[in-house]
């Protein structure tokens, strides 16, 4: 009797923790004239909705939303000491004027500055990106794009639901990184705070295949509850679309704020 008990309790858990309600997010991307599709993981229900099944579990390049999990290898090898240590520029200019300067983690997570980002994974190495990608379960854990370029449109992939997952534990401290590495992390994450919640997140932009991709993922943390998401849109590399990295963040916080999250 106790087995059954326990067998039912467990299938009954795994049907909750993997419940997934579809819902119609399309008209937030249609306003803008894009595909895409929303992923939200209810934390105290363990419970998804989501905008397509199929989407929810399809991988693609994770672009710079790769800077969470790198920051938290980084600063468990030591690659970088904290959130204040600087890198110097070295003095090329490049895509973003912003990024032409000396940068700490918390600037170069905020700006997106690839060339830091770069230098973490010299420093990081292949022995290590390895041993962390399996250990963390990220993605596809493919490496084999170049040690500077695998998250950037190349080998490395991720599907939203992977990226939900992992921003799961690593709210939890469920990834295999020391308390203080987790407390650097959490602390740059931060984008915007408030009474009401704090929101820690990354964008992400890549071109594969001429179709440009955009990520934002993040968690809202409330007083009562936490609230993962994850945001991808597309659209075909030649159509001009100058406000395309912005529109991510907009579609989210309309339905963040429309759900009453934010």
């Amino acid at each position: 009797m106790k087995k059954i008990f326990f067998a039912s309790l467990f299938i009954c858990s795994f049907f909750r923790i993997s419940a997934q309600e579809v819902v119609d997010f399309s008209q937030y991307f249609k306003e803008y004239d894009l595909e895409g599709g929303f992923f939200l993981y209810n934390y105290k229900t363990k419970s998804y909705q989501v905008s397509d099944k199929t989407d929810f579990v399809r991988a693609t390049s994770p672009a710079s939303t790769f800077k969470i999990p790198n920051s938290l290898i980084a600063l468990e090898v030591g690659a970088i000491k904290d959130e204040n240590e600087v890198i110097k520029w070295d003095g090329e200019k490049r895509w973003l004027p912003v990024w032409d300067k000396d940068h700490d983690l918390t600037e170069a997570y905020k700006n997106s500055t690839v060339w830091f980002y770069q230098e973490l994974a010299r420093r990081i190495g292949e022995k290590n990106y390895n041993k962390y990608l399996k250990a963390c379960d990220y993605g596809n854990k493919d490496i084999s794009g170049g040690l500077t370029q695998f998250w950037l449109g190349k080998s490395l992939k991720i599907s939203p639901k992977n990226q939900i997952e992992f921003l799961v534990k690593l709210y939890e401290e469920k990834l295999p990184f020391s308390k203080r590495t987790f407390e650097i992390t959490k602390r740059v994450m931060v984008r915007e705070k408030t009474n009401d919640y704090t929101l820690r997140a990354k964008t992400g932009m890549a071109t594969v295949d001429k179709v440009d991709i955009g990520w934002f993922v993040g968690y809202v943390e409330k007083q009562d509850n936490v609230y993962f998401f994850a945001l991808r849109m597309q659209k075909p590399e030649e159509k001009q679309m100058p406000e395309f990295a912005s529109r991510r963040i907009e579609i989210t916080t309309k339905i963040l704020k429309q759900m009453g999250i934010m």
